[in-house]
């Protein structure tokens, strides 16, 4: 039938939210490469990210110098014993970092080039790096 009314165009559904705009996709996998870094867009086995080389290719000096501090700072009142002066090499750091950190029995995180324990434990992790070599400060 025929209304009183001229017809009136119906706002879009949802038109008091804003606009929500979709990041682009990243490209994860592809069938005939495999994984793809999501930095650079090669294939994860050719990776050409500068940091990536430069982390996996500098070799450990001959001497390494690693500086103990406690911080309780932004961390609601623990205490965090913060090794400084790791090399950049990840492999070399990554297990050194997983060795001190069973060795003490705690958790920790790796941040910055410095290595994070929860709890005061300069004691132990001097200990533990002098018998291995290395010569530490603080």
């Amino acid at each position: 039938m025929f209304s009183r009314h001229p017809p009136v165009d119906d706002p879009p559904p949802f038109a008091h939210h804003p606009v929500v705009v979709k990041p682009p996709e990243r490209l994860v996998y592809r069938s005939d490469r495999g994984r793809v870094c999501p930095a650079c867009g090669w294939p994860a086995s050719e990776c050409r990210c500068a940091s990536r080389q430069q982390a996996e290719s500098e070799p450990n000096p001959a001497r390494i110098v690693f500086k103990l501090r406690i911080e309780r700072t932004g961390r609601a009142g623990k205490t965090v014993t913060v090794i400084d002066g790791f090399p950049r090499n990840a492999p070399f750091a990554a297990a050194l970092a997983q060795e001190l950190k069973r060795s003490c029995g705690t958790g920790g995180a790796f941040r910055d080039d410095a290595l994070e324990l929860q709890g005061d434990l300069r004691d132990r992790v001097r200990e533990l790096l002098t018998r291995k070599g290395y010569l530490v400060k603080g």
